[in-house]
This record gives C-alpha cells, sequence and structure tokens, in this order.
C-alpha cells in the first residue's frame, strides 16, 4: 500500500450572509444608464458623456463597450455629437456652453437633485443666502452651488464648519443638503444650524434621498448582527463611502471594494456572520460575483434583511420618452 493515501479537501467553513434590503441601484442611477442607452439606440455611437454618468466602473465600462464615450468638459465633444450630462447634476454654464456650441444634449441629473436645485432657486428669489451642507469637490455639490451666482451660497462640510460658518446676516438664511450624506451626520449639522440661526429656512426634511436613507438603514440592520460589512461600491461613490461609515458608527468591521476581485480573504478570518451591501451606483451584478467567490471558499447560508421595500421609477426626459421616428 502507498505509505499515504491521497486527502480529500477540507470541509469549507460555514458562513452566515446577511443581504442587505434594499442595495444596489436606485431609481435616479437607473435612470441615468437608460438615457445613455437609448441615447445610443436612437443616434448610435458615438454618444458622449460628461463626467462619469454613475460613479461605478462597472458601469461605465459597460456603457464604453456600447459606444458611449466619457469626457470630462463639453468643450471635449465634437461638433454635432450628442452628449449625455451625469446623474450628479452640472452647473447651469455647462448646458448654457453646450447650447452655445449647438449641441444635442440630454440631461441625466437625478430628480431628486433637481428638485434641491429648484429649492435652492426659490431661496435665491426670496433674497436668502444659502447654506450648502455637502463635500467639497463633489460633482453634486459643485453642479448645485453652479446653479446661482458665486457667493450665493456657503459650503458646510461637517459639525466643526457648522459651528463656525458666519454669514452676512442671520436674518435670510436657508440650508439645503448633498442627497448623498450620512443621515446621522447631517442631522447634527442641520441640528447645529438651527440652534444657531433659529429662523434657518429649511425643507421638512433633510435632502437626502430615499435611496441613500434606505440604504443606510439596511446596513444599520445587518451591521448589528455581522462581524464584518462588505460595502460593494467605488471610492469616489459618496453614498458608498457613507454606507461603510454607518456600519463602522454600527460598530462592525467595514470594508468598501469596488468587486469581488478586491477582497483580501485575511479580512474573513474568525468572520462567522457577513454582511453584504451595495452603494446606489452598484450593479447587483457585483454582488453575485461577490457571493460567487464567497461559495468558492465557504458553505454559505444567505439570508435577506430587507427594511423597506423600493417601488419609485423616474420617467425618461421627454425627449426620450417619445417614441423614436
Amino acid at each position: 500500500m502507498p505509505d499515504s493515501l491521497p486527502q480529500p479537501p477540507p470541509p469549507h467553513l460555514p458562513l452566515r450572509v446577511l443581504l442587505a434590503g434594499p442595495r444596489g441601484f436606485c431609481a435616479g442611477v437607473d435612470r441615468a444608464i437608460r438615457i445613455v442607452e437609448e441615447a445610443l439606440r436612437r443616434h448610435g455611437a458615438p454618444v458622449y458623456v460628461r463626467h462619469e454618468i454613475v460613479h461605478n466602473r462597472t458601469v461605465v465600462e459597460a456603457l464604453e463597450a456600447q459606444g458611449a464615450v466619457f469626457v470630462e468638459e463639453v468643450a471635449e465633444v465634437p461638433e454635432g455629437a450628442p452628449v449625455v450630462f451625469s446623474a450628479h447634476g452640472v452647473p447651469k454654464s455647462v448646458p448654457a456652453e453646450a447650447t452655445g456650441r449647438g449641441l444635442s444634449w440630454l440631461d441625466a441629473t437625478c430628480p431628486l437633485v433637481s428638485k434641491v436645485h429648484r429649492e435652492a432657486e426659490r431661496h435665491s428669489a426670496a433674497g436668502r443666502h444659502i447654506l450648502m451642507i455637502g463635500h467639497a469637490g463633489h460633482p453634486e455639490v459643485v453642479g448645485t452651488m453652479g446653479q446661482l451666482a458665486p457667493g450665493a451660497m456657503t459650503l458646510v462640510q461637517n459639525a466643526e464648519e457648522a459651528r463656525a460658518v458666519a454669514p452676512d446676516s442671520a436674518a435670510g438664511l436657508a440650508f439645503i443638503t448633498q442627497t448623498t450624506l450620512s443621515v446621522d451626520d447631517t442631522a447634527e449639522v442641520v441640528g447645529i444650524l438651527r440652534a444657531r440661526f433659529p429662523a434657518i429656512h429649511g425643507p421638512k426634511t433633510e435632502d437626502i434621498c430615499y435611496a441613500t436613507t434606505n440604504r443606510q438603514a439596511a446596513v444599520k440592520a445587518i451591521a448589528a448582527e455581522a462581524d464584518l460589512v462588505i460595502v460593494i461600491g467605488s471610492a469616489n461613490s459618496s453614498n458608498s463611502q457613507r454606507l461603510r461609515e454607518v456600519a463602522e458608527r454600527a460598530g462592525c468591521r467595514a470594508v468598501l471594494l469596488p468587486n469581488a476581485a478586491a477582497l483580501d480573504w485575511a479580512l474573513l478570518e474568525g468572520v462567522a456572520t457577513l454582511g453584504v451591501s451595495a452603494g446606489a451606483s452598484a450593479p447587483e451584478l457585483l454582488v453575485d460575483q461577490l457571493l460567487e467567490a464567497l461559495r468558492q471558499r465557504r458553505t454559505l447560508e444567505v439570508a435577506e434583511r430587507r427594511v423597506v421595500v423600493e417601488d419609485v421609477v423616474f420617467k425618461l426626459p421627454a425627449p426620450l420618452a417619445a417614441p423614436s421616428a
């Protein structure tokens, strides 16, 4: 007999996976992607897109494969080519430039971001100075602040800045917020502003969108049971970064990954229960790929923790909603 027989592979250790629900695409992201795809169908390739349509490389690369060309400025779009503006919104100067060049353009701005733009315009028309709660340099903040003339808004990024901001007059103030912020952080900032400026005008509820709020609530629900939370999303995605922070503040280790290939398997040592979510710009395909990678090494027991069912759908802009000729 041989000295040793081949040994069977060791059994996979069990792993309980809690899927946050809802997770992944929101209605605004879905609409933006459909706008680019419908523009490609109607106009043919190439269709130009100013800035990443949403903050996810998988989505961007899939659209590039269909003929979308991503640029940072309208000046890069050739004469006569169609151009789409990203879901984050753009300053008013951008469509003005496109119109001035005679370009055919479509606005994929999320309707909930457009709602914040209109709020800003109403406050400005009422003579109020606006405090914009958001992150400097984020495309949504750049687009929102670009709805009005320079100086009409002051950016407030956190509680410290809320305590220090010194507008010229407290009599005519309003606040608006980026739609993808941390619900808890924003509540703190708003509380500080209301305490300092009791007459400040603002929305009945903060402008944080339903999808951001729901995904953060779902992450809190799974973080309470998990040893580790993985959030699938891009590093430049604000709403994805906030999901990671929400899990950490709930007392759970958390990591943000662009895809399954980026997973450091050492993170799973000692993990019996894993929470999984995905940012609003991350396709469900990436979650499926993560689960498949996990199955190669562990025996999975998968359950979903759904805090709410989303049924929001946003219509396409009028030029695309009409049947094509």
